[in-house]
């Protein structure tokens, strides 16, 4: 495949798959505003500008917009004026305005776990080991193990990769121990071997506990488990990656904080369609299906975040305004909005441009 197909596939899976999980995020806000009775004025798919009115029903307007992020929906009284209107979002109680706020939140986190929960109930990916070296006198060797070959099962059991780890990892964990490998030859066919691997004390950076070499980890299939095995796999990986998420962020800060001129440890836009890319080409669709479902969680962290014009932000003004009262005025509050998207905007494009160095090469080194 050309490097210009790879290109258009590329952008094609980063507006697919970022316009899907900013649709799901704003579906929630949709359907939460509608059960509370709030003037839902538009739901547009894509942002403006407008390219056609889809429907027209009731008093809301659904539209498809030119460019395709995702979508937005727009509520009667959603910057604070409009209270008088019973159906404004400004005159609901503020936990229903908190309740619509962070139902996008909940939608994306939702996304996420249904995504996890139905690779590892249907299509959990299984990997094998490929080598092209086998190190002379090491328990590879003294087994008949030969390059070329690939290591399909340990002990009988295939590994999955979101599930298990690597075999790499579960053959150190073996040092010392005689076990059998189901090995691949180079033409297709399995058999199984015995052999007894180095113990721990003699495994370096050069000699591992097996003794192969120019190692690949590749996917090879996939495999399914119980749905109440997949769920509770599911809720492990969203778990855990929002808490990577939030110390991600973290980290992000304190380097900020420490050298703005660094390279962040995040990817912007670029980086993420280049690793959706990457991922696609390399590794598969079931693959790129566990990044959307990590960027669904990513999509959510940074949501809640307390910072204008994002939904934590937004949750966090009204509730100052509840308590504060006149005192924050809705000029100050929609001028707080309008500096909180500029700064965004600047970090995006800032992030953005060492995306554009690294793709150069010009990108500084990181430690």
């Amino acid at each position: 495949m050309s490097g210009v197909v790879q290109g258009i596939v590329t952008v094609v899976l980063f507006f697919g798959i970022l316009g899907v999980l900013v649709l799901i995020h704003e579906l929630g806000h949709f359907v939460v505003a509608r059960l509370a009775r709030v003037h839902v004025l538009e739901f547009g798919i894509g942002f403006p500008p407008r390219a056609r009115i889809l429907r027209s029903t009731g008093d809301t307007l659904y539209t498809l917009n030119w460019l395709p992020i995702g979508g937005f929906v727009k509520l009667e009284g959603e910057d604070g004026d409009g209270k008088a209107d019973p159906r404004s979002f400004s005159s609901k109680p503020l936990l229903t305005r908190l309740v619509i706020l962070v139902s996008g939140v909940v939608m994306n986190i939702a996304l996420a776990f249904a995504i996890f929960t139905g690779i590892f109930w249907l299509a959990s990916p299984l990997t094998t080991v490929s080598f092209s070296v086998v190190q002379p006198d090491s328990p590879a060797a003294s087994a008949g193990i030969r390059p070329g070959e690939s290591i399909v099962a340990i002990n009988g059991k295939q590994f999955q990769l979101l599930r298990d780890g690597e075999i790499l990892v579960a053959l150190r964990q073996s040092a010392g121990q005689t076990i059998s490998l189901t090995v691949r030859s180079a033409d297709g066919q399995p058999r199984d071997v015995s052999v007894t691997l180095r113990q721990a004390s003699e495994i370096d950076s050069n000699h591992g506990a097996l003794g192969i070499g120019n190692v690949v980890t590749q996917i090879d299939g996939t495999t399914t488990n119980a749905l109440p095995t997949a769920i509770g796999l599911a809720l492990q990986h969203t778990t855990r990656w929002m808490g990577l998420i939030v110390g991600g962020l973290g980290d992000l800060v304190g380097q900020v904080a420490a050298d703005p001129t660094a390279a962040p440890p995040i990817e912007g836009p670029i980086g993420i369609a280049s690793r959706i890319g990457d991922v696609f080409f390399n590794a598969g669709p079931i693959m790129t299906l566990y990044i959307a479902g990590i960027l669904s969680a990513n999509l959510a962290v940074v949501n809640i975040l307390p910072f204008p014009p994002l939904d934590g932000g937004r949750m966090l003004m009204i509730t100052l305004k509840r308590i504060f009262g006149a005192r924050i005025s809705l000029r100050a509050e929609q001028l707080t909005y309008v500096v909180g998207f500029v700064f965004l905007f600047g970090f995006i494009i800032w992030v953005t441009g060492f995306d554009i160095a690294r793709a150069f090469g010009a990108a500084p080194p990181t430690s």
